[in-house]
């Protein structure tokens, strides 16, 4: 790929885990009760939901990450905290079927493993009073590699979980300093080999490229030690610089991040590390062992994307819990109130603690079934209508020019990702995107660069 090629892609590009994207959500014509009863009709059709709860709390803060966090060494706020999830969940308990199951778990945050394992451990016991399927890869959560003990994995466990992620992110030490995201090897090797010995089927790691001081030396060496640990899989994640919503990253220069060249390059580097090492590269930045979930729902055309990132298919419902987390049940979508001590006095007060939502429309619907069929088997196909509206917004050259510069393969009403154009799926995504500014030569940076 030329770097006129790579230039022209580099766009700001969101991430299409959802469909309408959150800041193209119609918020004054969310209706709160249309949108419950659309999740109520939707858990009954399917027999279930998926979980995500979202644990905001650390103890100290990573300046790459734009997650909504509160950071505190105060551990007396966890129980109040759990109190209020469970207090939600039981609210929409009320609203479905007493046999509609739970259909996977994941604790995400913040940091998960701030809390107790004798915490997290009620929580679950708590929530899994109601029907839920069995253990398995559906129950995962999101772990730091220096505070996760063998307990936490072991409560866990007991709960029904057998996958875990770690935030990795990169081995060499200055950036670790400057992203103040502190794990040694022994740390992330320690966790890995006790959560085998326990009885753990996956582990994931999440890298980021592009991140400061990042470099083709030290990130050849996160490389080699990553694939020395050999997790199930890997989730390779450009870095995005959005010190607009994420103050934490200004506290690093913007010279110190790679440039594009230099990015791209990283990328390219991580990719062919994980394929030389035997991992199977999966949508748009996941690689795996051909013998774990994610590589066999898409083999056998399960896989689905969501806020949690690529799914099981069953886990199109998602119900968030906690603060800033957002539900997605098909027809609707609806985000938390993000501060903690608003979204506790709502639940205290008996509110629902909704800040903004989303209510989708069948064009929507049917644009999002194509965006998920890029992002998830990196293919397409489309009918009549959306062929006259690609050709009638002048999106249609849009394709035509990609065609081109080899980043797909055009068929009648359809298209394929070549292997180049992996790297650009989600500008790709972004041509079926009603919202996206396609036509403007440089669009508003509210999302990260495609590379």
């Amino acid at each position: 790929m030329t770097p006129s090629t790579w230039e022209k892609y580099n766009l700001p590009v969101p991430r299409y885990t959802s469909y309408p994207t959150v800041p193209d959500w119609k918020t004054e014509l969310f209706d709160a009760d249309e949108a419950r009863k659309r999740f109520a009709m939707e858990s009954r059709k399917q027999g279930g939901f998926a979980l995500y709860i979202h644990l905001p709390f650390c103890e100290s803060l990573c300046t790459y990450c734009g997650c909504n966090k509160r950071i505190t060494k105060n551990h007396l706020v966890e129980r109040p905290y759990i109190n209020s999830v469970l207090k939600e969940y039981a609210m929409y308990r009320d609203l479905i079927d007493e046999d509609v199951q739970i259909t996977g778990i994941h604790l995400g945050g913040g940091t998960p493993t701030f809390f107790s394992a004798e915490n997290l451990g009620w929580m679950m016991e708590e929530l899994l009073k109601t029907p839920h399927v069995p253990p398995g890869e559906m129950y995962s959560f999101e772990a730091h590699p220096a505070n996760t003990t063998r307990e936490h994995l072991q409560v866990l466990f007991d709960a029904g979980f057998r996958r875990l992620s770690l935030g990795v992110q990169d081995f060499d030490p200055k950036v670790q300093t400057a992203i103040h995201r502190f794990q040694t090897v022994e740390d992330v090797d320690r966790v890995c080999r006790e959560a085998r010995e326990i009885g753990y089927t996956s582990i994931n790691f999440d890298l980021i490229y592009g991140l400061p001081f990042q470099h083709p030396d030290n990130f050849a060496d996160t490389l080699n030690k990553t694939v020395g640990l050999k997790p199930d899989r890997l989730a390779f994640y450009s870095y995005a610089h959005v010190p607009w919503t994420s103050p934490g990253q200004r506290a690093y220069d913007e010279n110190d991040l790679p440039d594009p060249a230099t990015k791209l390059k990283l990328h390219h580097m991580g990719r062919d590390a994980f394929l030389k090492a035997g991992y199977a590269d999966v949508g748009m930045d996941h690689f795996v062992f051909p013998d774990d979930g994610m590589f066999r729902d898409r083999e056998a055309g399960n896989l689905h994307r969501n806020f949690m990132g690529y799914t099981h298919k069953r886990e199109q419902l998602l119900l968030g819990l906690g603060t800033s987390s957002i539900s997605d049940v098909g027809g609707a979508y609806w985000q938390n109130e993000k501060k903690n001590e608003t979204y506790q006095k709502m639940l205290r007060e008996e509110q629902w603690p909704v800040i903004k939502g989303h209510l989708v429309t069948d064009n929507e619907r049917n644009a999002r079934e194509i965006i998920q069929s890029i992002a998830c088997y990196r293919t397409a196909d489309w009918d009549d209508a959306t062929q006259s509206w690609l050709e009638n917004s002048n999106r249609f050259s849009t394709l035509e020019a990609m065609e081109t510069d080899g980043l797909i393969t055009l068929r009648h009403h359809g298209l394929d990702l070549t292997e180049a154009g992996t790297t650009f799926l989600r500008n790709v995504c972004s041509v079926f995107d009603g919202y996206y500014p396609l036509l403007e030569a440089k669009p508003p940076q509210r999302s990260s660069q495609a590379i």
